[in-house]
């Protein structure tokens, strides 16, 4: 798989829709993420990341104007000792749960399919980072319907050992704008790492689409120690 420019990826894609990051600095020092939303209509649009503990959640940013908070309040970031969770909806905490309960990434998420948000049926994508004795791993999911038909759900998980320096995979909800949303297909495309977290950070937030962007979070953590860095986005002040 060739790996693609991660500015050109999202310039070139007005509507991604909501898209996690997940892989190494260029230096092989920091686990690097980063996690979007981006919104069509005021409800979505209407928010903004805080931290949240180790984490981050979603919240209005104007109170009285929530509409329907079901699928847009969450929290998509959450630390699980030395795993970071990081998703596009409510599956963090069930992640979170029940791999507390000793469960896998895998079987947590044998328990969700794709948001029931018809006729898009956007697909829950999620991601989990492992640090342990110097090392890192990763891995990402995508829950599916499909081709639009909610009475099957697909289940595609890949996982990452030991990712090479300077590379990262990049997977979102949608292909592109349109009505219903076409959803994301193939595997995670892998992409260029590069910089450190403030121009890596800048390099993503300039690159999505102004009009529909809405918040970005980023996190380096550097793989030795397990100390963080986060940085935060939103285009509502």
């Amino acid at each position: 798989m060739d790996k693609r420019n991660l500015a050109q990826e999202l310039a070139g894609n007005s509507y991604p829709g909501r898209g996690i990051v997940i892989g190494k600095s260029a230096d092989g020092k920091y686990a690097v993420t980063a996690y979007f939303i981006m919104g069509r209509s005021s409800n979505s649009r209407n928010r903004v990341f805080v931290e949240e503990g180790e984490g981050i959640r979603t919240q209005a940013f104007d109170p009285s104007k929530l509409e329907d908070p079901s699928l847009i309040i969450y929290a998509p970031v959450r630390v699980l000792g030395n795993k970071t969770i990081v998703t596009n909806g409510d599956q963090t905490d069930t992640i979170y749960e029940l791999m507390d309960k000793q469960q896998t990434f895998e079987q947590a998420l044998r328990t969700r399919e794709f948001e029931p948000d018809a006729p898009n049926y956007t697909p829950r994508i999620s991601g989990i980072m492992h640090l342990e004795n110097g090392g890192y791993n990763y891995a990402m999911s995508i829950l599916k319907s499909a081709d639009g038909d909610p009475d099957s759900c697909h289940r595609f998980t890949f996982a990452y050992q030991n990712p090479k320096a300077g590379e990262g995979h990049f997977i979102h909800t949608y292909m592109g704008d349109g009505n219903p949303l076409p959803s994301f297909e193939g595997e995670p495309k892998k992409v260029e790492i590069e910089g450190d977290i403030d121009s890596f950070g800048q390099m993503l937030w300039e690159n999505l689409n102004e009009e529909n962007k809405v918040s970005l979070f980023v996190r380096y953590i550097e793989i030795a120690t397990g100390k963080y860095e986060t940085r935060i986005y939103n285009k509502n002040q």
